[in-house]
């Protein structure tokens, strides 16, 4: 049997014939979408990839040339004379391009390049990166000119670009290294002639400098002092000479060969005559020259040749054979009883011998002890050259005499012989002199003068510094005087002789009860003593004086300046309150009239007549507000400030400090925030001071702070107190001058602003005190400054409170 497979068009019309089946139907048409949807994808994956195709063509070009232009730019950067730097941020290595002569200083390893201290001077390294440092942090570019280790100079100029920061070197050649090199050496020079005049100003002798035509162009304060001129400005200004006609002709006439002169001439300053070493050198642009007055030293080297020959008169007259050798070890002085000791021939003494010849013919004349070893006996004597203390020794001569021997240095090379005979007292003054000396020491050494009167009235005891003092010599208080005797050679005007008089009293009179008595006098050379007595034992009376003169004259200096001082402020006082009270008239006037002027009702003014009128009223008030503020601190100063405490509404008080302020705050552009919470509620002060010190501080707060800058006002309650903090941003305030800002009438300089009368900070700090409170400041150069005021909510008393 044949089977057969029916026909396409017999199966559909057998379809047909038999109805459509829905499914059949489904099948079809999703069969007919997705032969569709393939053809569109087809056709438009077509077409995507041959615009594909296109873009990666554009690109690729487009890259070609961006990597052309970076290759020329790059080969720019390194073909010039410079090193670029670039930090792009995020902790990513800087990139360094282009390239600099090893001559310039500057390394081309770029890991040496960025370690900045290693090829440039200490200071140049600190000042880049600081400079660095704030165009990171600020934007802020710079140009400056650095130092390098081997002394060249390098032009660093610093920017932001495109979200990176760039540092460009390059080295400095020909003019523009001869102006940095000329400007360092300027710079250097000039600090070295400020100091110089430093110094000089510093010294206490007259200096000065003079220009090519003799004229004076700068003198130090001394100078002025000696031509009695207020300063040495007023000197220079005024042609004050210092030397007259005589020793101008011999500075002229006698300088060396090198434009020097010196020389020792009296010159009439500040009045008195005195004795300088003139030092003036010249040159061709000028000279200068200093005096250095030696008047004292020409009188003390007088009294020391006077002292030397009283002294050489008084050891002629000792009983104690005296010798003075040189630091050269050469016979210096000796008395009349030296000579007599040893009995040598006078022009062998005038020779000035050596202490090692005079020994030597000593022993010759066999004078001095025998010695087994007598070279180790002259070289240990001489040993006291080299000692520091005095030393002491026994010579048992051949002729049966004992000396003490003693050999005191002196400090400033030489010895002194002492050669006393102890022959027929040896016994009784060996025990003696060991209680003589110990006693002789401790009052030589005192600086106060003492004196022992026994009970006969006889001065028995005394030290150097008794003598000294009332100028009595060595054979008058030998002699063992009377207390009267030394009151008839002390008391020389009656307050020194009353004063004796009750000393001689202490001393001779017959009272059982001996107290102890002590008093002040004055001497006629203007000496002021504190002398005291006291009763010894053995009916004895000590006496002590001591010189108390420098601290009197202080004393009096103290109390005269500061009686000075008071009638000075007084009178400063009189005067401001009545120069207040007489400008505030005529300054009424003219804001009255400047308010007229610009009141149309009388007369239309131009726009500059008006301009200038505005001026005259804002002047006029600022003027008027130190005005009030000087009358407020003369009251204060016075003592008749009173404050009107009431009860006060805290938040509607700084808001009418604020209100007076919105005209300079909107001038200004600065953004003032305030802090203060709806629940404050009130306090007792005095309303107006109270808002006149929150004027204030919000007014200083403006005045030193920048454009665009921010003010804050805040107000708290503490416990019982009320605290108002005003806080800026500005410029800040230096350390050394945080401390004297609330003296009156000082400021500080705060760069292009306008430094206010220094008065504001001074009442603020008396009012807040007045009120009981108490003011701090904190502040810092650069980031502001915070003050802060702490008053007491409720005062101890209410009413009117006068200031104290």
């Amino acid at each position: 049997m044949i089977s057969r497979v029916p026909s396409k068009s017999a199966e559909l019309l057998e379809i047909s014939e038999q109805g459509i089946n829905p499914d059949s139907m489904v099948w079809l048409g999703a069969l007919g979408g997705v032969c569709a949807f393939a053809v569109t994808a087809a056709i438009a994956f077509v077409r995507q990839q041959r615009q594909s195709a296109r873009i990666a063509d554009r690109l690729t070009r487009e890259n070609g040339d961006l990597n052309l232009k970076l290759d020329r730019l790059e080969t720019m950067l390194n073909t010039d004379e410079q090193r670029v730097i670039v930090w792009t941020g995020n902790g990513a290595v800087p990139q360094v391009w282009g390239v600099l002569s090893e001559a310039s200083g500057v390394p081309r390893a770029p890991a040496q390049l960025l370690a900045f201290g290693s090829w440039l001077s200490a200071k140049c390294a600190a000042d880049l990166e600081r400079s660095l440092d704030t165009l990171f942090k600020t934007g802020e570019a710079f140009s400056t000119t650095l130092k390098t280790g081997i002394g060249s100079y390098v032009e660093a100029a610093g920017r932001t670009t495109g979200g990176a920061v760039v540092l460009r070197l390059r080295d400095l050649t020909g003019e523009r290294q001869m102006q940095a090199e000329l400007a360092a050496r300027n710079a250097r020079i000039s600090g070295e002639l400020h100091m110089l005049h430093a110094l000089l100003n510093a010294m206490p002798a007259p200096a000065w400098q003079r220009d090519a035509e003799g004229a004076v162009i700068w003198a130090n304060k001394a100078y002025a002092q000696a031509v009695e001129a207020a300063d040495a400005a007023s000197a220079i200004r005024d042609g004050a000479a210092f030397l007259d006609a005589a020793a101008s002709d011999a500075m002229m006439r006698d300088r060396d060969e090198d434009g020097c002169f010196r020389s020792r001439m009296p010159i009439v300053a500040a009045g008195e005559r005195r004795i300088f070493e003139v030092t003036d050198v010249s040159s061709n642009v000028g000279s200068a020259g200093v005096a250095v007055d030696s008047s004292e030293l020409e009188q003390v080297r007088k009294e020391l040749d006077r002292a030397e020959e009283f002294h050489g008169r008084t050891l002629d007259q000792l009983q104690t054979a005296v010798a003075i050798f040189s630091g050269e070890r050469k016979l210096q002085f000796y008395n009349a009883a030296f000579r007599q000791l040893w009995d040598l021939d006078p022009s062998f003494l005038e020779s000035h011998p050596e202490d090692g010849a005079l020994l030597d013919a000593l022993r010759a004349a066999r004078k001095i002890p025998e010695q087994a070893d007598y070279r180790g006996w002259r070289k240990k004597m001489q040993e006291s050259y080299q000692s520091l203390e005095a030393r002491e020794s026994w010579w048992h001569l051949p002729d049966g005499r004992t000396l003490r021997v003693i050999a005191n240095p002196h400090p400033h090379g030489g010895v002194t012989y002492i050669y006393e005979n102890v022959t027929e007292q040896l016994d009784l003054e060996s025990r003696y002199n060991a209680l003589a000396r110990v006693q002789g020491e401790t009052l030589d050494n005192l600086s106060e003068a003492v004196a022992v009167f026994g009970s006969d009235g006889r001065l028995r005891l005394w030290n150097p510094a008794f003598g000294r003092i009332w100028g009595l010599r060595e054979d008058q208080l030998e002699g063992v005087p009377h207390v009267n005797d030394v009151v008839e050679a002390c008391a020389l005007v009656e307050d020194e002789r009353v004063a004796w008089e009750q000393l001689s009293g202490s001393v001779t009179g017959l009272v059982d009860n001996r107290m102890q008595a002590a008093s002040r006098m004055e001497r006629h050379d203007g000496t002021v003593l504190d002398y005291a007595t006291v009763p010894l034992p053995d009916g004895g009376t000590l006496v002590t004086f001591v010189d108390v003169t420098d601290s009197v004259n202080v004393e009096r200096a103290l109390v005269e300046k500061n009686e000075a001082l008071e009638q000075t402020d007084q009178l400063k006082n009189a005067f401001i309150q009545h120069v207040s009270y007489e400008l505030r008239s005529p300054l009424t006037n003219i804001i009255g009239f400047a308010q007229l002027l610009s009141n149309p009702k009388f007369g239309e003014l131009s726009a500059k007549q008006g301009e200038y009128a505005a001026y005259i009223r804002s002047s006029s008030a600022e003027l008027l507000l130190i005005i009030d503020d000087i009358l407020d601190l003369a009251t204060l100063d016075a003592g008749i400030m009173q404050l009107d405490i009431s009860e006060v509404n805290v938040a509607a008080t700084v808001d009418a400090a604020i209100e007076g302020l919105k005209d300079r705050i909107a001038e200004a552009r600065i953004s003032l925030q305030t802090d203060v919470p709806a629940d404050i509620g009130t306090m007792f002060a005095d309303e107006k001071r109270l808002r006149q010190i929150l004027f204030n501080l919000i007014s200083n707060a403006v005045r030193y702070s920048d454009e665009e800058g921010t003010i804050s006002v805040s107000c708290s309650r503490e416990d019982e107190k009320v605290v108002f903090v005003v806080e800026d941003n500005g410029c800040g305030i230096p350390a050394d001058v945080i401390t004297q800002v609330f003296n009156r009438f000082v400021g500080h300089d705060a760069g292009s602003r306008r430094q206010g009368a220094g008065l504001g900070l001074a009442i603020v700090k008396s009012f807040v005190e007045l009120h009981g409170g108490k003011v701090e400041i904190e502040s810092s150069e650069g980031r502001g400054t915070i003050v802060t005021c702490t008053f007491p909510a409720s005062p101890k008393a209410t009413g009117r409170i006068a200031a104290e």
